[in-house]
């Protein structure tokens, strides 16, 4: 449970001049800035860190999740728990589970089992070729021993894609930016990543530059009071540039660790709306010229191919640097991760296995693939 605090210790607002834009000046709306705790937030237990790659200074490794197999262990559900009920799982472990003649008849409803689960036309394809020349040099003498190399082929296809998000010491503060469509769980995650970061012992502010959606800012405000962390805003409406350089400088006065910056969720046709987050990453320049230094593109798991065109789209707008797929339970076919690192190699920083703060996982190849497919027959 999160503490409330009955008195907030006012801060002193911070003035500061917008930046001038190309085509008018940014709204000058003093920002609402929710005031940090007068005290500290109760001690949380650290996350335990899996052994990153090696880094020198200053490059600060974002913590890992514990080991999936521990999660029974401490009431968080395991990967295969949270990926068993995914088209993917369901399809494949059918198919394996037969134990079908090793023949062509098998690679076709492999292939077909793949597309399905959002694999993607390409990489289905490829798969399915690749253990088609290999079974026609007799490399496998039954089913069992294909299933082993499609794990294999699977988690070589993530692999380069599983690069935990890195937070650079001597960019301070380190400033995130989330973009995606309407509805992927955007906000969300920002709460799920402040609560992260907390747990870090790193210093946190969010901007509310959804500012086309009233719920929106009230909604991560809400978020912030649980995380006691402090929200910068403007009223509905307001330009959302104005408001995340606003926070900017106050993150910088603060001398705080993360600035987490929310942006309007749209649809990737909208041209103009498109347009606003170069105007952002403009306005960011001016105080910073590495802001933002990562863009985090959130993609709803159960959309499918659809997603490959929000990246698409995202990537030409803003430049995106890592991806969030949230919603990879229960109804997702699972496949959509595959064709994503097939068709532009970005790094897979998060992804979302659940409704709990939990429930946001660093990303684990390996922890992936083994929730979907099994190791061997179980009988």
């Amino acid at each position: 449970m999160f503490k409330f605090w009955k008195k907030k210790t006012p801060v002193p607002e911070v003035a500061a001049e917008p930046p001038a834009t190309e085509n008018a000046a940014i709204a000058p709306e003093t920002p609402a800035i929710s005031p940090l705790p007068a005290t500290p937030v109760e001690p949380v237990p650290p996350v335990v860190e899996a052994t990153p790659e090696p880094v020198s200074e200053p490059m600060l490794p974002v913590a890992a999740d514990e080991v999936p197999s521990a999660g029974t262990a401490t009431g968080k559900k395991s990967w295969r728990e949270r990926l068993a009920g995914s088209a993917f799982a369901r399809n494949l472990g059918a198919l394996f589970s037969r134990k079908p003649k090793l023949d062509e008849a098998l690679l076709e409803e492999l292939e077909t089992t793949l597309i399905t689960a959002d694999v993607g036309i390409a990489a289905s394809t490829e798969l399915v070729e690749n253990l088609r020349k290999r079974v026609n040099r007799r490399e496998f003498d039954d089913a069992g021993q294909l299933l082993t190399a499609l794990r294999e082929a699977l988690l070589a296809l993530l692999a380069p894609v599983a690069q935990p998000l890195q937070i650079v010491a001597e960019q301070k503060p380190f400033v995130l930016l989330m973009v995606g469509v309407n509805g992927v769980g955007k906000t969300t995650t920002i709460g799920k990543l402040a609560r992260r970061f907390q747990k870090e012992r790193r210093q946190v502010m969010l901007a509310a530059g959804d500012t086309f959606r009233a719920a929106a800012v009230e909604q991560l405000k809400t978020w912030g009071e649980r995380n006691q962390v402090p929200v910068v805003s403007q009223g509905s409406g307001s330009d959302a540039a104005s408001v995340i350089f606003d926070a900017l400088q106050s993150a910088r006065s603060r001398e705080l660790d993360i600035l987490i910056a929310d942006t309007a969720g749209r649809l990737h046709t909208q041209t103009g709306l498109m347009d606003e987050l170069g105007k952002i990453r403009r306005v960011l320049g001016k105080l910073d010229a590495s802001a933002p230094h990562e863009v985090l593109l959130v993609i709803d798991g159960t959309t499918g191919q659809n997603a490959i065109n929000q990246v698409r789209q995202f990537r030409a707008a803003i430049g995106v640097t890592g991806l969030v797929v949230t919603k990879l339970d229960g109804t997702a076919k699972g496949g959509v991760v595959f064709a994503l690192a097939k068709e532009f190699g970005l790094p897979i920083r998060y992804v979302g296995l659940g409704e709990t703060l939990d429930d946001l996982r660093v990303f684990d190849a390996a922890a992936f693939v083994d929730g979907l497919l099994p190791e061997r027959f179980s009988g």
